[in-house]
């Protein structure tokens, strides 16, 4: 794959994200690319493909356009059009449209470049990191910080996972908690192991302080 190909989806990242507020902004992107070479490395995938894949992971989903429709024919054209015959269109794509949380229905890519980025992607969501955005997205959404009133939801289809109100400790339990157990290799479990004791830690301060301790 050639350089300049990762240069173009650096730039168009870049701008497609320019006025981001919900966590989903390029240093998000950045990060993911990074934690996705870092497991293609160990786990022997082609990390040029992990690199890609990772970069315009989020440039397709369907929250930052009408339909997910419009969102992957959005990212296919670019594709089809950057000039680079190395690039494996339908691979790439077959990731991006796969990685998706979705209320927790999303399935995993078939292809082990796919669960590295699912992985790479989970793992920013958890750690001190995971936590910062998890606030910052709820704040987008117009969500409490917390409210006792309003219990974590159990079920739901990808549309009540966009559209309910919720709130941001909520979605430590419909979410984030859960992803630890979702990693698709050795290398991902691993890093979520370490990630995932930071939300149990920050939980445990954060009802003590609520509750005046």
């Amino acid at each position: 794959m050639h350089q300049q190909t990762i240069r173009n989806a650096e730039e168009k990242v870049q701008r497609f994200f320019a006025n981001d507020a919900t966590g989903h902004d390029w240093y998000h992107t950045d990060r993911v690319r990074k934690v996705a070479i870092e497991i293609a490395n160990h786990e022997g995938a082609d990390a040029s493909i992990c690199e890609l894949a990772a970069l315009l992971h989020d440039v397709a989903d369907e929250k930052f356009h009408e339909s997910k429709e419009n969102g992957e024919k959005y990212v296919r054209e670019w594709l089809m059009t950057c000039g680079d015959r190395e690039v494996n269109v339908e691979k790439v794509m077959n990731i991006i449209t796969k990685l998706s949380f979705r209320g927790g229905g999303g399935q995993a890519p078939s292809c082990l470049e796919g669960k590295i980025v699912q992985d790479a992607d989970r793992l920013d969501a958890i750690g001190a990191i995971g936590i910062a955005r998890c606030f910052m997205f709820a704040g987008a959404k117009g969500d409490a910080m917390y409210d006792p009133s309003i219990s974590p939801r159990e079920h739901m289809t990808a549309t009540s996972y966009r559209q309910e109100k919720s709130s941001a400790i909520n979605h430590f339990y419909e979410k984030l908690l859960k992803l630890k157990n979702r990693m698709n290799t050795k290398t991902g479990e691993e890093i979520a192991k370490t990630r995932h004791q930071r939300l149990e830690t920050f939980l445990d301060a954060f009802f003590q302080e609520w509750s005046g301790k």
